[in-house]
This record gives C-alpha cells, structure tokens and sequence, in this order.
C-alpha cells in the first residue's frame, strides 16, 4: 500500500471510530442509536471496498505496464540476436 492509501484508511477508520462515539453518546433511545450505528459502519463497509477497488485497479494497470515492458524488450532482444545471427 502506497502512503496516500494508507492515509484514506487511517482517515477513514478514525472517522467511522468517530462517528460510532457521537452515536453512542447521543441522547437518542437505543434502537435509533443501534440503526445509526448499523449505517454508519455499511456507509464504513462501502468506503474499505471502494477504496480496495480502486487500489485493485491501479495494480492491475501497473501489472499491464510491467508485463508490455517486458514484452517489449524480450522482443527487442530476439530481434536484435537475430541481427546478430544475419551478420555472423
């Protein structure tokens, strides 16, 4: 995980800690604080998927990179020994 990654999270889970306190000392009657609590943790739940979603997609893009790079050079090497081999 990059550093940035590491910030949303730390940004998320302190907010959702956050939050779970307000609600719990909330002068509201218990089940309304219980369904307050049980959307904010969902709301919590969806921001940690989306979150790995995208750090997901980006490693999938980094992987593309890496593997038509090396694409690339092993067929740059080929062609190159093949020069090699036309010239011996």
């Amino acid at each position: 995980m990059n550093d940035n990654t590491k910030v949303v999270v730390a940004l998320l889970a302190g907010l959702a800690a956050g939050a779970a306190l307000g609600i719990l000392f909330a002068p509201d009657k218990g089940i309304e604080t219980r369904d307050k609590l049980s959307e904010s943790l969902a709301n919590l739940s969806d921001s940690i998927k989306e979150t790995a979603a995208n750090e997901i997609d980006k490693l999938v893009g980094l992987k593309d990179k890496v593997v038509e790079n090396i694409k690339t050079k092993v067929r740059g090497a080929e062609e190159e020994y093949q020069d090699d081999l036309e010239h011996a």
